[in-house]
């Protein structure tokens, strides 16, 4: 190895990457009692088991990808990524593979590519490189500028239609847009003139993202329908209690009164078997990894890293709060995955590649200086 690879090797966050597999380990551990088989000699390993764990290996391969190039180069991919990422999009809306009323997938023959996924990282990286510019809280010209850009991705998600995933990208980029920071005036018109947009909103929606928040606003108006997902999930972190009932042996999960207990439901798994403790513990978890962020974005030592780690925070701060905010009723359901603990290959496979973009930028914090 150079002397400059010893460096990188013994300055990797550590404490972040300890973070990341006790956090995928919990989701292993939480899918293989979601997804599991009850048979009489045992559990059988559900395929979705199996797969998460193919993806987790994928991902932490692309994790290591990510780590090795200097990041400053993804400053020349930013606009190629961004448009390529344009085009699939708008591909997936003609030619993509339709399932479950959705159009969001390109088939490769061996396995589906969802082109949002990609949306995230190229939006994420195209926001840093744009930010990055200048200094100074953002007048009305450049906000314009940056949310234009990142909302024609975002929209074209939305039309697959994924509101979800579109609303993850506009919340990424929502962030990053604060932590560079905007100019008073702004603020005071976006608090006028939010609330007036809020009725044209929801003329924009879909019928069911209608029902989502009638639901949400009061689940009991139709417990066996579209406030069973609510009612359920709430019954099974309730019924938790301070301790929880042990390692599969929920009732609620097991006996399979508790839908999408693998996908976007699965952190109400968790709550049965491991009680208000064990949610805690969890909670505690994401705390800590989200500080690693922060951390990184605080000691990175050019304002294209700050951005790029400050947008991996909000990325994740934005997913844990809305699918733990879905699941106790607090908020409507949008169908966000909990990082590392809900099933989903393609979404594990973004999130280990942003941890290895903060984890480049983290390496990199003392090369910087003494180049």
């Amino acid at each position: 190895m150079t002397p400059m690879d010893r460096r990188l090797f013994l300055h990797i966050n550590w404490g972040l990457l300890a973070l990341v597999l006790i956090l995928f380990g919990v989701g292993v551990m939480n899918l293989y009692s979601a997804s599991g088989i009850r048979l009489e000699g045992g559990i059988a390993v559900s395929a979705f088991y199996q797969k998460q764990l193919v993806w987790g290996g994928m991902g932490l391969c692309a994790m290591l990808a990510f780590m090795l190039f200097d990041y400053r180069h993804l400053k020349v991919l930013a606009w190629p990524l961004y448009w390529l990422t344009v085009a699939l999009l708008v591909y997936v809306l003609f030619m993509g593979k339709v399932a479950g009323g959705a159009q969001r997938w390109i088939s490769l023959g061996f396995m589906n590519f969802q082109p949002s996924e990609l949306a995230k990282i190229s939006v994420l990286i195209i926001g840093a490189r744009i930010l990055a510019r200048g200094a100074g809280p953002l007048g009305f010209k450049d906000l314009a500028y940056v949310l234009g850009v990142g909302s024609l991705p975002a929209l074209l998600v939305v039309m697959q239609p994924d509101l979800g995933s579109g609303l993850s990208i506009l919340l990424l980029l929502g962030g990053m847009v604060l932590f560079r920071g905007v100019r008073p005036s702004i603020l005071k018109l976006a608090a006028v003139l939010g609330p007036c947009l809020v009725p044209l909103g929801w003329f924009g929606l879909h019928d069911y993202q209608k029902r989502r928040i009638m639901t949400f606003l009061d689940p009991t108006n139709d417990p066996l329908g579209a406030g069973y997902h609510i009612i359920q999930s709430q019954i099974a972190i309730g019924s938790g209690g301070l301790t929880g009932k042990g390692f599969l042996g929920g009732t609620q999960s097991q006996l399979r009164f508790l839908p999408e207990k693998h996908t976007d439901f699965a952190v109400a798994v968790f709550g049965e078997e491991w009680g208000f403790l064990g949610m805690v513990a969890l909670l505690a978890l994401f705390c800590f990894f989200l500080h690693q962020f922060h951390l990184a974005a605080s000691e990175a030592k050019d304002r294209f890293g700050a951005f790029l780690c400050g947008g991996v925070f909000f990325y994740f701060f934005w997913q844990i709060c809305i699918n733990i905010g879905m699941v106790l009723g607090l908020m409507p359901v949008v169908g966000i995955p909990l990082p590392f603990v809900s099933y989903g290959g393609s979404a594990l496979l973004v999130n280990f590649c942003l941890i290895g973009i903060v984890m480049n930028v983290s390496m990199r914090r003392f090369v910087f200086k003494q180049a």
